[in-house]
């Protein structure tokens, strides 16, 4: 019988009865060593597996997820407590290396001067090693270890932390280079989460660029208003869930990693298609120059345009959203329209963007320079106060309060004659409450 079920029994027997029950020594003892993270621990590992779930260890217990009780971590990670009486673990991360299939995805963890790897919850053959042998120049007894794509570290890389020490392990060359980042607390535990990368110490944590170190905002932040469920805790204040019903959307876009973006106000939502889910944050933390909220935003060869006002704002779509030097460019100079936009989109592989004002769509060829406006068609009475548009392989969804209408193509959308019965935003699409 698992835990929980144990337990749940055992607090219904002492709410039934007046006089202390005999209980299995061996329960009561487990029930009081499972630590509770809310109380404020250090972890001493943080890592998701290949399904995206992410594990938090102390000693020998594990918590699955951002909320729950503790477990023991041998109940799912299997043989995990052979290589150490203790079952603790030193660090552990999820392997980036989409070049090695065989790697890819594996979980490792270290203890001493061992690691091993699993995959599937299953330990994998020919495990534990030693260190020396599976990352020659890392040492051992680490701190912390966190994985680093090529995308955000140039090259496809594992963060060693060992006190103030950070020693990076190149996965295509197997040399390691080492910095010491004296600024940063000592990392019990690092984490890497929608491309931003966390030092956890204390019940604490602080975030840092991956390649530099470089601490951006006002840390350390305690993580049980973050990174876990607690009661009195979290960063949100009284927020809630909006109802689908109330949603209105100022912008949505999808850019050429498959990520999709809603914005409404002064924050924003990106829903992966990957396993890491959807999340809301300021617009300000990954465009800082939008203090303002957005008009309008679509995507182009790794670009994310932001529109607000009269002003064209274009960034890198990569880890860390860089602003192009620059910018921001008015509308006009940048793409030969004036006044404001209700919405913008551009369909997969190609080169029109397609830019709603008023009653009107105007579609822009971004190959041509200098920027001009090709065709300029009256969009239907109904769809004269659109908020957001976007175009994929279903067609065009342009948005209107907490609506939608799903039109096949951008010509059908302008062209046609039928009216398109709306549909309702539902909480598999924003997150919001049906």
């Amino acid at each position: 019988m698992k835990l929980f079920t144990r337990t749940l029994i055992l607090c219904l027997a002492l709410a039934l009865t007046n006089a202390a029950p005999s209980q299995p020594p061996d329960l009561a003892a487990e029930v009081a060593a499972l630590p509770d993270r809310c109380a404020g621990i250090e972890f001493d590992a943080i890592t998701p597996d290949e399904q995206g779930n992410t594990f938090f260890f102390k000693g020998g217990h594990l918590w699955k997820g951002f909320h729950g009780p503790a477990q023991p971590s041998n109940e799912i990670f299997k043989k995990l407590h052979d290589i150490h009486p203790l079952g603790h673990v030193d660090a552990a991360f999820r392997m980036h290396n989409a070049e090695n299939p065989d790697d890819h995805d594996h979980i490792y963890f270290f203890v001493d001067d061992k690691v091993v790897r699993f995959y599937d919850q299953s330990l994998e053959d020919g495990y534990p090693k030693e260190m020396t042998e599976e990352f020659p120049g890392v040492p051992t007894h680490l701190d912390a270890a966190v994985e680093c794509p090529k995308t955000e570290c140039m090259t496809n890389t594992v963060l060693f932390f060992k006190g103030q020490d950070v020693y990076f392990y190149d996965l295509a060359t197997k040399t390691v280079k080492t910095k010491t980042w004296s600024h940063l607390p000592q990392c019990t535990s690092a984490f890497r989460w929608l491309e931003h990368y966390y030092c956890f110490h204390g019940h604490n944590f602080t975030r840092f660029h991956p390649v530099s170190g470089e601490v951006t905002g006002n840390y350390p932040k305690d993580a049980r208003n973050y990174f876990m469920k607690c009661p009195n805790f979290g960063h949100g204040g009284d927020r809630t869930v909006p109802k689908c019903s109330e949603v209105k959307l100022d912008a949505i876009s999808t850019d050429d990693t498959g990520k999709t973006y809603f914005f409404a106000g002064s924050t924003y939502m990106r829903l992966d298609t990957s396993r890491d889910g959807l999340h809301g944050f300021p617009i300000t933390r990954s465009w800082k120059e939008l203090t303002n909220g957005v008009d309008a935003v679509f995507s182009y060869i790794d670009k994310i345009y932001l529109m607000k006002d009269d002003k064209v704002y274009i960034y890198k779509a990569d880890a860390h959203y860089t602003l192009i030097e620059g910018y921001p460019k008015s509308l006009k100079e940048e793409l030969g329209i004036e006044g404001h936009v209700d919405a913008a989109f551009l369909c997969p592989n190609e080169h029109t963007v397609h830019i709603i004002q008023g009653g009107r769509m105007r579609d822009v060829d971004l190959t041509a320079t200098p920027r001009a406006i090709t065709n300029d068609v009256p969009l239907p009475p109904h769809l004269s106060d659109i908020d957001a548009g976007l175009c994929g392989p279903d067609g065009v969804k342009v948005f209107k309060g907490s609506q939608f209408y799903l039109y096949e193509s951008p010509k059908i959308l302008a062209t046609g004659r039928i009216i398109v019965e709306p549909q309702k935003i539902t909480s598999a699409m924003m997150g919001c409450q049906d």
